[in-house]
């Protein structure tokens, strides 16, 4: 069958360009080409701010985020491009945890990555100290969710010796340079480790300790402290709370999600002595009476505490008096968590004295402690002349429902009183 030559447009086609779609009205303008070579040779020769704002723009938009932190760091301010950076490696970003600020959510989740896979003796320590002229002014907190340990070939060298060469990460190196850090956020332990499990992956060792409290208190901004969920015990508290005395900036200190006792309560009440903590938190510990008791001796003392938190420990009626003791001579607390520590009605009369006399506490917690009809009559009957307790949960606390209610309507009464109170 033969074809028409003229119908066949291709083989009538004297010149075949390389680019069909070619034409002269596509050619670029001098100035788009330009940018272009900026855009290109960044890394090398980064301009930016001599630029007018639409071409700026077009640099911005054309970058590409693979490209060093050493010359992006200092040269491009908060904006599209870090927005880019930040959403093409984690996806969904929460701005509102990171001041709205993409830049700095970029430079914390960075630091943060590059933490949690140092591997001790194999990571260049470098690797972290080089990052912090870049991004020490963006970094306000830090949340490390994973602490690898060293190989197990260096853990079998190390055997003769009373600790391995290096425990986890030694933030020494890196604290006392961040110099804008406010809240530290830290857990010991391997995340998806799959068929290599061992419980010394999720523990925290002594020299863990004394170095992380080493560097805590070479950093003079630290407000936060979080050390949660790492197997720490009496031993690793008295290490860690030891440098923590007279820390200038430290205000709420959080060891929650561990293995206390009362040696650590212990250390944890004679920091209160010593510092100017404003809020203590301990959930889920195995602190005890005899914790709780030099805890409650230091609220005796204390003048700068505002929230004491110790739910889900075990310091009993005899714990549970001595706090409430300790509050009639406290008018600095204002929160206080007692939920699941084994409480019975007599810490309920306790605690009735405190509601009559205690005018700062503002709100309590005793929910999930056996406290009966009889410790829910005795709050009843106390708090009836109370003016400032404006939170006040007993839920399963098997108090009657008379008492429940009549309660929830003072509270209620307090919490609508306070709200109409001028700032």
């Amino acid at each position: 069958m033969t074809t028409n030559p003229v119908m066949d447009r291709m083989r009538m086609r004297r010149i075949i360009a390389e680019d069909p779609t070619w034409s002269l009205d596509l050619i670029p303008a001098l100035s788009t080409l330009c940018l272009q070579s900026i855009v290109t040779n960044f890394d090398r020769n980064p301009v930016l701010d001599d630029l007018p704002v639409n071409q700026r723009t077009f640099v911005l938009d054309q970058l590409s985020p693979a490209l060093p932190l050493r010359v992006t760091a200092n040269y491009i301010a908060d904006g599209v491009y870090w927005k880019r950076c930040c959403q093409l490696r984690w996806g969904v970003c929460d701005l509102a945890a990171y001041g709205h600020s993409w830049k700095r959510m970029y430079m914390e989740k960075h630091l943060e990555h590059m933490i949690e896979l140092f591997v001790p003796g194999v990571t260049d320590p470098k690797t972290i100290v080089s990052l912090v002229p870049l991004c020490n002014s963006y970094i306000s907190r830090l949340e490390i969710t994973q602490l690898l340990p060293p190989v197990k070939e260096q853990l079998r060298k190390g055997r003769n010796n009373a600790f391995p060469q290096i425990d986890h990460f030694d933030f020494r190196i890196l604290l006392e340079k961040l110099t804008c850090l406010e809240e530290l956020d830290i857990t010991y332990r391997v995340k998806q480790c799959g068929m290599n499990f061992e419980w010394s992956m999720f523990e925290v060792t002594i020299r863990d300790c004394e170095y992380l409290a080493q560097a805590v208190e070479s950093c003079k901004t630290l407000k936060l402290l979080r050390l949660s969920n790492s197997h720490l015990r009496d031993e690793h508290c008295r290490t860690l709370v030891k440098q923590l005395y007279n820390h200038p900036t430290l205000i709420h200190l959080d060891l929650s999600y561990n293995l206390i006792a009362d040696v650590g309560g212990k250390a944890v009440g004679k920091l209160l002595t010593r510092c100017k903590l404003e809020t203590v938190t301990l959930i889920y510990n195995n602190i005890g009476e005899r914790g709780a008791e030099v805890i409650a001796t230091a609220l005796t003392k204390n003048t700068t505490l505002l929230s004491l938190n110790l739910r889900l420990n075990q310091i009993r009626d005899v714990g549970g008096q001595a706090i409430c003791e300790a509050l009639l001579r406290n008018d600095v607390l204002l929160h206080l968590h007692l939920g699941a520590n084994e409480l019975t009605w007599i810490t309920a009369e306790a605690l009735a004295k405190v509601l009559q006399h205690n005018q700062t506490l503002k709100s309590i917690n005793l929910s999930c402690n056996k406290l009966g009809p009889e410790g829910g009559r005795a709050l009843q009957e106390a708090i009836a002349e109370n003016t400032t307790i404006t939170e006040f949960d007993l839920g399963k606390t098997d108090i009657d429902q008379e008492s429940a209610d009549f309660i929830e309507r003072v509270v209620s009464s307090n919490r609508l009183a306070d709200k109409k109170k001028p700032s």
